[in-house]
């Protein structure tokens, strides 16, 4: 992924030259002829976005007049400008990343909850990683080592802290490497870092390989933590809240139809992703409930302030819906 704040640089330059376009708006996402309206989501290729491609498959979307187009990009950072340009009309990230853009006035807003832990500690879609041979035992040993983070300073090294703190050690010793997830199995298996953050389906790489989940750092920021969300622009709730409505119930209906159907959730992910099918079938599945958990998210905001992530204060009142 992008670091956030190149991205929200970027986003800045965008939303202002969005503002200059002519009469043709695609943040409006309709179609301009009475059928149904386009709308381009911006996604990452992971597990966690299986909902909405079900949801396109089963009808869901189009049930609603809404001709659904799915776009991938590298992480919330990219997909930000995105939005704001009106290249995408809804985005998915994680929460953090959000509170980063909300503390910097950067206009967005949740509409519909995206991905939760399971809540069930050593069997989480996301943990601390460690080589099956490794001394560590514990987040507690992760003191002085080193940590690979698919993006520094945002929920990753956010959680592992915790993590480390909770169980007893020091976290402001870990020292943070940035890796993609996709990159983790071999930079852990090679010794290039002494353990990692990794989510699905890296996890299940790693574990392919011997490795050892040593903490669920999910878990361990809040029980039943909501890791990230589908969000619009503020532009795109004023000027169309009939669009965003039917988004939302559309998204509502796939989360709840993913969360219950979780062998047709393994079919679709071999659809947008290039896992095969044995590591598929091996997958921890995240949890998808309808609604954020706005206690958990608030616990997020007490972590990003601790570890210095925003530039000022967050408000969740404006964010969430």
């Amino acid at each position: 992924m992008r670091r956030l704040i190149t991205g929200l640089a970027v986003a800045t330059t965008l939303v202002v030259a969005a503002a200059g376009c002519g009469s043709s708006d695609p943040s409006n996402g309709t179609a301009g002829n009475g059928g149904p309206a386009d709308v381009t989501v911006g996604v990452i290729p992971i597990v966690d976005v299986a909902p909405i491609y079900l949801g396109k498959e089963k009808g869901f979307f189009s049930n609603r007049d809404i001709e659904l187009t799915l776009e991938t990009g590298q992480g919330g950072a990219a997909i930000v400008p995105g939005v704001l340009s009106g290249q995408f009309q809804f985005g998915f990230s994680n929460a953090t990343s959000l509170m980063v853009a909300q503390a910097r006035n950067v206009p967005v807003k949740v509409v519909a909850n995206g991905v939760a832990s399971t809540g069930q500690p050593g069997e989480d879609f996301g943990g601390i990683v460690v080589r099956g041979d490794s001394p560590i035992q514990s987040a507690k040993d992760l003191a002085g080592r080193k940590v690979a983070v698919n993006t520094l300073k945002n929920i990753g090294d956010t959680s592992v802290r915790e993590s480390v703190r909770k169980a007893g050690g020091d976290p402001s010793t870990v020292q943070f490497v940035e890796i993609g997830f996709p990159q983790m199995p071999a930079a852990l298996e090679a010794g290039q870092v002494d353990a990692a953050w990794v989510v699905e389906p890296s996890l299940a790489a790693v574990r392919a390989k011997g490795g050892r989940v040593i903490a669920s750092n999910f878990v361990d920021v809040a029980p039943d933590l909501t890791v990230a969300v589908y969000f619009t622009s503020t532009k795109l709730i004023q000027e169309n809240p009939d669009l965003v409505n039917r988004f939302v119930e559309a998204m509502r209906e796939s989360l709840a139809y993913a969360d219950s159907h979780p062998d047709e959730v393994r079919n679709v992910i071999t659809t947008y992703t290039q896992i095969d099918a044995a590591t598929v079938a091996a997958l921890t599945l995240p949890k998808w409930p309808a609604d954020y958990n706005r206690d958990s998210l608030e616990t997020l905001v007490k972590f990003g302030e601790q570890d210095g992530l925003f530039e000022g204060p967050v408000d969740l009142d404006k964010l969430l819906p």
